[in-house]
């Protein structure tokens, strides 16, 4: 009797592990590769799954986006400057039967080839092209990126350069010519508005001398603008052409014949 027990006992757990084995559970994201007796099979996708104990094996493949920061690279551009540069790197199984069967560590073999694009990336691009137009860099290494991993079965969602490291002589360098373009710029506006100004006040001038009287109030105007301060003395002048006309109201000769008749004298 105790040896019946033991066989039952045997065969129920037996039986409990075969149908622990006989079926799988994946979440929304994952996604099980089947081997059959080591040969491929179909891909079982989200929830329970039915195998054959001892015979069927599965690999389960995670297809969601992976955010991996790549190492610095110690780098030199195509103009000869050495940078220190890392990048931010998004990618996904696109394809799970692929990226278990095509390579052995499908996340180590994208992060690599992110790390050799990359370089390979900066190699071919100019200082001033990396540090104005990143975007492009970052399109470029991408599409570099994009060829190597598509044989994997992996989706490049995005890769973008986060840091880029210069040499302190060329950032000296870099803030030298920044400094002399913003005074160039400075003294081109300086030289246009100059230029604008004469033009104006010559354009003033004609009109003030074409007018008499328009000379006249200016002149007015510009003695009540400096007689604001109270402080100030003014010795201002009468015109010529005042005086005359007052000689003239007085039925006294004009200065010039005055003059000219004392001088006769």
């Amino acid at each position: 009797m105790p040896v019946l027990i033991g066989i039952i006992a045997v065969v129920l757990v037996l039986v409990l592990v075969t149908m622990l084995k006989s079926f799988g559970i994946n979440r929304e994201y994952q996604r099980a590769v089947l081997f059959r007796l080591g040969r491929l099979g179909e891909m079982k996708g989200p929830g329970w799954y039915w195998l054959i104990p001892f015979v069927d094996r599965v690999v389960r493949v995670d297809t969601r986006i992976i955010t991996y920061q790549l190492e610095t690279q110690e780098t030199i551009t195509r103009d000869g400057v050495a940078v220190r540069v890392n990048a931010v790197l998004w990618f996904r199984a696109e394809s799970p039967i692929q990226v278990v069967n095509s390579v052995e560590n499908w996340m180590s073999a994208t992060v690599q080839a992110a790390e050799t694009a990359l370089r390979d990336a900066i190699g071919q691009s100019d200082l001033d092209h990396m540090l104005k137009d990143r975007a492009s860099i970052n399109q470029r290494l991408q599409e570099l990126l994009r060829e190597a991993s598509l044989k994997w079965g992996v989706e490049i969602d995005s890769v973008e350069i986060k840091d880029v490291d210069i040499p302190e002589q060329m950032q000296r360098a870099i803030a030298k010519e920044a400094e002399a373009i913003r005074e160039k710029r400075a003294r081109i506006i300086r030289a246009e508005g100059e230029n604008e100004a004469a033009k104006k006040l010559s354009q003033a001038a004609e009109t003030i001398g074409s007018v008499p009287a328009a000379l006249e109030l200016r002149r007015l105007q510009t003695l009540s603008e400096i007689g604001v301060e109270h402080n100030t003395t003014i010795v201002a002048m009468l015109p010529v052409e005042l005086v005359h006309a007052a000689r003239k109201i007085a039925g006294m000769a004009p200065v010039d014949a005055e003059t000219e008749t004392s001088g006769g004298g």
